[in-house]
């Protein structure tokens, strides 16, 4: 199944992680450059590196596959939003390989598909808890 996968870990490149309220997406992650911008509890932009061991990103593609992330929609928003005015808090996971690539965007007021909003939910938290774990790990904060 993973040989036949549509993206296979072996082209793996990076991946580029942003959150935000609406449009303004000012967190945000490289696994490429290991670049890391985020807001702190006190409003400030925090900016350092971070650099992803290989074995969190064989997880991140390993569980993107268990969760069914390359069936995602490119969109996951309640039908009829207008993304242009909407002000939820949103996600962008986009997972680059060597000739192809895969771009999510999840609102996070989603509710058509419960099982969908409770995958993209726990694919952001997954990549999420990557990133602070190599953060921590590298004594960062």
């Amino acid at each position: 199944m993973f040989k036949n996968a549509p993206f296979k870990s072996t082209e793996f490149v990076s991946i580029v992680y942003k959150w935000g309220p609406g449009e303004n997406l000012e967190n945000s992650y490289n696994s490429a450059t290991g670049e890391y911008h985020y807001k702190d509890t006190r409003d400030s932009l925090v900016t350092t590196n971070v650099k992803l061991r290989s074995n969190d990103i064989i997880y991140l593609h390993g569980k993107a596959h268990e969760l069914g992330f390359w069936n995602f929609p490119d969109l996951i928003a309640n039908k009829g939003t207008d993304l242009k005015t909407s002000k939820v808090l949103r996600y962008v996971i986009q997972f680059n390989y060597k000739r192809k690539s895969k771009t999510v965007t999840y609102l996070t007021d989603y509710n058509e598909i419960p099982k969908l909003q409770g995958l993209a939910k726990q694919m952001t938290q997954l990549i999420e808890q990557s990133i602070n774990d190599a953060e921590q790990r590298y004594g960062n904060k």
